[in-house]
């Protein structure tokens, strides 16, 4: 289905409901919690070198002048370098968890659907699949640094179809990065206030592993990113019509 029937599709889906959603994600998070426990371990695992390459400058500092590091002052050299890595750490972290929240929505669908296979946690790494994640993610990254721009209200506003990119990538693969997002401007528009709910409940929810000596929220974290899968399956479907 191309971006304009799939677009006028979406506004012929009904409206999304926030209790049904929210109901049906913490049962199916039943189900996948312990695959929601592996990719938070594994985003940290494959994000960890981005953070090795953003320090890089600092360790050399530390090693070669123990001194200058001691006035908790960083040199200017050791400072510029450091903010021309940031793009690099900020589009490699952005690229690697897109990819791996993806790849657990995809799983939500084969536990909601009982349908019998493996669980695949790198399927968006193989095949030449990483180089859509990647320029997904400077989309991702282009919408958030807008919406910071405008003075951290627009950042609201982008948030909502941004929680939905992850989605649209897990579940309509044939569309290019860019009619990804506008297709989850699209179902975010129509359903803004739902999901913004949706997205501030249930990751309110998901911090109450907290409570578990802080260390249950690494269980608990990844219910949040369930919704995101009924909000593209109540409002978009996997039947869509050509």
């Amino acid at each position: 289905m191309n971006l304009e029937n799939l677009t006028q599709y979406i506004k012929t889906k009904p409206d999304l409901e926030f209790g049904t959603i929210f109901s049906r994600s913490i049962e199916l998070f039943k189900k996948v919690w312990l695959q929601g426990f592996l990719v938070l371990l594994l985003t940290f695992v494959v994000i960890l070198p981005f953070y090795l390459v953003l320090y890089i400058p600092m360790i050399a500092m530390g090693i070669t002048d123990p001194e200058a590091l001691r006035h908790n002052e960083l040199p200017p050299m050791v400072a510029i370098a450091m903010a021309i890595l940031m793009p690099v750490f900020m589009v490699g972290v952005t690229t690697f968890a897109l990819a791996l929240n993806a790849a657990f929505l995809k799983i939500c669908k084969e536990k909601d659907l009982e349908e019998e296979t493996n669980d695949d946690y790198f399927y968006y790494f193989k095949e030449g699949r990483l180089g859509k994640v990647f320029i997904l993610a400077l989309y991702v990254l282009g919408l958030s640094i807008a919406g910071a721009l405008a003075c951290g209200v627009g950042l609201f506003y982008v948030m909502v179809p941004m929680s939905l990119i992850p989605a649209f990538l897990a579940f309509s693969n044939d569309l290019s990065p860019l009619e990804m997002v506008k297709a989850s401007f699209t179902l975010g528009n129509k359903n803004w206030l739902v999901i913004f709910g949706l997205v501030l409940v249930s990751a309110f929810v998901a911090q109450l592993g907290f409570i578990l000596c802080c260390v249950g929220v690494l269980f608990t974290a990844m219910l949040g990113k369930v919704p995101v899968y009924y909000m593209y399956k109540d409002g978009v479907g996997f039947n869509k019509v050509a």
